[in-house]
């Protein structure tokens, strides 16, 4: 290999509007801009559970690339591919690219998510070294049999955005951000919400309607059982100047998430300076910290009622958490910073002969 050249394979579309797609096109124009010449190769939508014809034209991306590249493979594709991985672990300098393990995904079959353990298992075995993006993930990843020495951390970055600029008005308002998918826990939430009517919120719900579909159907019946739908707006995915405007507009940012890698759009809102609930997963914990937000444990229905429930009662309580958020909304690390650690991590890769990895 010579000079800072990458070959980065992506499962998917990787314009999506999910925190793991931001964050690869975030590093990708990150390492650009530090000289690195990154190749984006694109794999089938089907991953983590990739058909026949995926797995064969993953193996056709496999053998055009030069001998000795330097390759991170993003990790939704990583995990379900360990056979492809090792056969080529001895001319590639592989790397993995995890946002969180396969098998934790939320609603899967006991079955399936064996399977895919064993599968990421396998196949980080033939990595050289993996990039997650939190703590949390690096310890996770010792379930798989991977020692931190042979992780490096590097937390999403945020970027300076403009302050919410709440006005407290008769009626509260939340918002939401993420993709309708069974671990972010909207079902939750609409539980934990619906014996609170009599207090005046109105929840706003930005995430993709179409990446599980039934996750949209169960919702839509669940905010009917309930009698939210006049309380409660499924928006979809929107543009970044309108979901800026709606964290402007915000009181509260909630999400009762199961599981998360990091946690980009709770650093988001803090990053407009709006207080939070939500789960202590991912890198969750220490980006709200003490100050900014209130956290529950997953899948706790009571006590995230009980935390929605002082916000709507106790306005001085709103108030001191925002004024947490806003000194927490100083302290987020940039982009820069996270680029500079995978790229020291790259370039240690680079120096070392394909031969060293095992």
């Amino acid at each position: 290999m010579s000079g800072r050249v990458l070959e980065f394979l992506i499962p998917g579309d990787l314009q999506a509007a999910t925190g793991g797609y931001a964050y690869d096109r975030r590093i990708i124009a990150g390492l650009r801009a530090l000289g690195w010449r990154v190749s984006v190769h694109g794999l089938d939508a089907s991953f983590p559970h990739p058909s026949a014809a995926a797995l064969l034209h993953a193996q056709t991306v496999f053998a055009q690339l030069p001998e000795q590249s330097l390759v991170l493979v993003d990790g939704l594709a990583a995990g379900a591919m360990p056979q492809l991985l090792h056969a080529n672990a001895g001319r590639l300098r592989l790397l993995a690219l995890v946002h969180h393990p396969l098998a934790a995904e939320s609603g899967l079959d006991p079955k399936i998510a064996q399977a895919l353990e064993g599968s990421e298992r396998r196949a980080l075995k033939a990595m050289r070294h993996v990039i997650v993006t939190s703590p949390a993930t690096r310890h996770a990843l010792r379930d798989l049999g991977i020692e931190p020495d042979k992780v490096t951390v590097a937390e999403p970055g945020t970027e300076v955005m403009p302050q919410s600029h709440r006005a407290r008005g008769e009626t509260l308002q939340m918002l939401c951000v993420a993709t309708l998918i069974p671990r972010k826990g909207h079902d939750l939430l609409l539980e934990a919400l619906a014996p609170l009517t009599t207090s005046r919120w109105h929840l706003t719900c930005v995430g993709s309607l179409t990446r599980s579909p039934e996750t949209v159907v169960r919702l839509r019946a669940q905010l009917r059982r309930l009698n939210l739908t006049e309380h409660v707006t499924l928006a979809g995915e929107v543009d970044a100047e309108t979901l800026a405007q709606l964290y402007c507009a915000a009181d509260l940012f909630v999400l009762p998430t199961r599981l998360e890698g990091y946690g980009m759009a709770v650093a988001e809102a803090l990053a407009h300076g709006l207080p939070v609930i939500s789960t202590p997963v991912g890198g969750i914990s220490e980006l709200v910290g003490t100050r900014a937000g209130i956290l529950v444990a997953p899948d706790e229905v009571p006590a995230l009622r009980a935390a929605l429930r002082r916000v709507l009662e106790e306005p001085s309580l709103l108030d001191l958490l925002a004024s947490g958020a806003a000194s927490v909304r100083g302290t987020l690390p940039g982009w820069a910073r996270t680029c500079g650690q995978l790229a020291a991590a790259l370039e240690r890769c680079g120096l070392q002969n394909p031969a060293d990895a095992h």
